[in-house]
This record gives C-alpha cells, sequence and structure tokens, in this order.
C-alpha cells in the first residue's frame, strides 16, 4: 500500500470512530471498509481484494456491477430518482413478485426487511383481530420490538415464554409474543391449538437462519395453522428468489398466506416487499375494509423506481435457463471441499445449510434448533474468519452467500483459504 493510500485509510477509519458508535454501521465490525466491488469480488480502502461471500449480506445474487442492472439504473437515473407516487417500474415489480410467488397475490412495497416484517405481523393482526404471534427462537424478523423476542437469547426461558433481546423494547410487548423451538413440530402445533383464540400468526423463516428444515416440518406448520384459523408468514427476506425463483415456498412445497421479500428484489438498493393473499392484503386498501380496519402504511421511499429497476433487472437475468443449476453447482463445490477438509482433519465441526447459502458450525451432533447451535464453539469459528481474511475471502460472522458472479477462479481461492483455515486449526 503505498503512502498516500494509507493516510486515506488513516484518515477515513479515525473519522469512523468520531462520527460512527463502535466505529460502524452496526452491521460489521468496523474493521473493514469497502471501497468497492464487481462480480464477485470487493476491494478495501487499503486496497486488499477479497472474494466476496458477504454479498451485502445477500443482495448482490447477481453480483457486483452486474452490466444489465447498471444500465436499467443508469436509464432511470436520467428520469429521476424518487418520487413519492406510483411510479411504472415499481408496479412491473409487483406484477413480477405475483408471477413468481406462489402465496403473493397483491404486494405492498416498504424499504427495509425489518418494515415488512413488522407490517407483516401487523397485517395478520388487523385481518385476524387477535394480537399475538408465534415466533420461533432464534429466528431473525428485524429490528421492531416482536422481532426481538426471544432472536438470540442468553439465558433462553422456558417455552413459550418470550425474552427480549435488547433494551429499550417494553415489557408489555413480551406478552404478545410466544416462542416455540424450530423444527418441533408437535410443540409448535400444541402452541397453535392452544392459544387459537388470540393468536393472528406464526412468522417463520422456511430456512432458520442456516438450519434446514426438518421433512414434514413446515406442512405441519401450514396445517395447524389453517385448521387453528391463523395466518402462516414465511419471512424470505433471504430465501426469496435465492433457493429457487419462487422462493422457499417453492422449493419446499408449502404455500403461506403471506411472505416478506427483501435483500434480491432490490437488486442492491433498499427495496422489500409484503405479499399475500388478496383477502389479507385488503387491510390496506379502506375503500374495501372501511376506516376502522384500515391499516395505513406510508414509506418515503416504498417502490423507488432506481430500485425497482434494479430488482425488474435482476429478476430478468435470474429468469434464464440454468441460472439456479450454476449456483447451486458453486455451493455444492465449496461445501464438498470444505466437509472433505474437516474429515480429513477430524476436527470437531460440520457443515450446514444449503448451496446457495452454508457456512461452518464448530460443534458436532444433529443442530436442527437454535438451543443446539449454541454448543458450537465460538472462538474457533471466529480464528477461522479471522483467516478465511488473511487468505483474501470476505464472509459475515456466520454465513457464506454464493453468488451467480463467483468463477472458477473465485472457487479456487475460497477452497485454498478452507484448506488453510482448516489445517491451521487442525495444528494449533
Amino acid at each position: 500500500m503505498n503512502d498516500a493510500l494509507r493516510t486515506a485509510s488513516s484518515d477515513i477509519r479515525a473519522l469512523a470512530q468520531q462520527v460512527l458508535p463502535a466505529a460502524s454501521f452496526g452491521n460489521l465490525a468496523g474493521d473493514i471498509i469497502i471501497r468497492d466491488g464487481h462480480a464477485g469480488r470487493v476491494t478495501d480502502i487499503d486496497g486488499r481484494e477479497y472474494v466476496d461471500l458477504l454479498l451485502g449480506s445477500g443482495p448482490m445474487f447477481v453480483g457486483h456491477g452486474h452490466p444489465e442492472v447498471l444500465s436499467a439504473i443508469r436509464e432511470q437515473l436520467e428520469r429521476g430518482f424518487t418520487f413519492f407516487a406510483n411510479n411504472e417500474y415499481g408496479i412491473r415489480l409487483a406484477a413480477e413478485l405475483v408471477d413468481a410467488v406462489a402465496c403473493a397475490e397483491q404486494v405492498r412495497f416498504v424499504s427495509s426487511g425489518t418494515e415488512a416484517d413488522a407490517f407483516a405481523m401487523r397485517i395478520a393482526r388487523a385481518f385476524c383481530g387477535r394480537d399475538k404471534i408465534l415466533k420461533f427462537e432464534g429466528g431473525f424478523h428485524g429490528m421492531s420490538d416482536p422481532a426481538l423476542m426471544s432472536w438470540a437469547p442468553k439465558r433462553p426461558g422456558n417455552f413459550p415464554q418470550a425474552s427480549p433481546d435488547s433494551p429499550g423494547i417494553p415489557r408489555a410487548a413480551a406478552g404478545d409474543v410466544l416462542i416455540a423451538p424450530f423444527n418441533d413440530a408437535e410443540m409448535a402445533a400444541g402452541l397453535i391449538h392452544e392459544h387459537r383464540d388470540e393468536l393472528a400468526g406464526v412468522i417463520v423463516e422456511p430456512f432458520q437462519r442456516l438450519l434446514p428444515p426438518k421433512p414434514g416440518f413446515l406442512q405441519a406448520l401450514r396445517k395447524a395453522t389453517q385448521d387453528a384459523g391463523v395466518l402462516l408468514i414465511f419471512d424470505e427476506i433471504v430465501t426469496g428468489f435465492r433457493f429457487a425463483y419462487g422462493g422457499a415456498q417453492e422449493y419446499y412445497g408449502v404455500v403461506p398466506d403471506l411472505c416478506t421479500l427483501g435483500k434480491i428484489i432490490g437488486g442492491g438498493f433498499p427495496l422489500a416487499a409484503i405479499a399475500g393473499r388478496a383477502d389479507i392484503m385488503a387491510q390496506f386498501d379502506s375503500a374495501k375494509v372501511g376506516n376502522e380496519r384500515f391499516l395505513p402504511q406510508i414509506g418515503t421511499l416504498s417502490g423507488n423506481p432506481v430500485a425497482a429497476v434494479a430488482g425488474l433487472a435482476t429478476l430478468r437475468i435470474l429468469k434464464r435457463p440454468g441460472i439456479y443449476e450454476r449456483v447451486f453447482a458453486t455451493g455444492r463445490a465449496l461445501m464438498g471441499g470444505l466437509t472433505k477438509l474437516l474429515r480429513e482433519t477430524g476436527l470437531p465441526a460440520q457443515v450446514v445449510g444449503e448451496p446457495p447459502l452454508f457456512d461452518l458450525f464448530c460443534a458436532t451432533g444433529e443442530l436442527s434448533d437454535y438451543r443446539a447451535t449454541q454448543r458450537a464453539d465460538g472462538e474457533m469459528m471466529r480464528r477461522f474468519n479471522r483467516r478465511m481474511r488473511e487468505r483474501g475471502v470476505l464472509k459475515g460472522d456466520s454465513k457464506m452467500y454464493i453468488s451467480l458472479a463467483h468463477d472458477d477462479t473465485d472457487v479456487a481461492q475460497v477452497l485454498s483459504a478452507f484448506a488453510y483455515a482448516i489445517h491451521a486449526e487442525a495444528g494449533k
């Protein structure tokens, strides 16, 4: 790194320490600052290049700076940045979502996954006239008060008691959330039946963080909620358009009443959506439900045209033949390589997830719910992540996202980084 670059890097890091709490945006630690991204790689302000397995926490599924997405964005920028009123491309994106996603008859846009999940829970309450929501321990549904119940509890309580994971949440909020263990169909069905008269909805990540659903689990939730007259909400902020063009509901073959979508559908811009049955979505339409039942939802950038054209361009790419097969092949190659290294070295760890989204868990035995994942060796994981970065691979604390842009050179570098990290751990 030359002197000028080193000075600029030092200055921006000092500025971050001054103006940002913990010198970060609150996502990753502030020790890495990204300058630019191209295809499957990013470069930091020190000039170091990385294979990017973070992908902006998932949105950059077709890679950074895809020429078709860039072209669509540039064309829209000449026409205007945002209008607050309806725009053609937001409407066309909504239509594409309706065509693609099984549960989607209508769509309402917001700007973030947190908003989408919060409104999905709110519309379930409005539609059913009941207050309680059931969620699963360890499930992440954004930063709203109900979403932060038992997301990452340090001292898990007895089910179905909810515990807040952040200061600043009113104590009363815990009373409107029930907690169940992921992948326990019998307990979930029992809680749904027991609380059917006060339960509005069940919200679930169909693929919870990195934990696949056990066979029959999602089907059991679907049956239990239908029998009880309770809405089933799939949080597909992460899985939407990632596992299949129709999302996790296509991949796993279970259709909820509502779902939330984000990340990929905005093509790297702030955009998310609530989608579902028309009779439920009618709560957003005062002409259909009347003023007493009308659910207001206003957002300055909801359906932003730049985000919409980026999303449309991204989805056009994903509709082409062979796209998902390519992503899955890349993911399988990496999962297989890491699994082989773990087997050869005998380390107490395993690969968990699906080919487009997986990671290492430093634990043995079955991992099917949040409490089981707490057996993992966190220090070992931190060493693994640090060594991966030393070898030019950027990943999140607990996820590896695979993109369409990752090529054979990227795969080879990641496999080499796996080997370095695992053999270094085995030789400690």
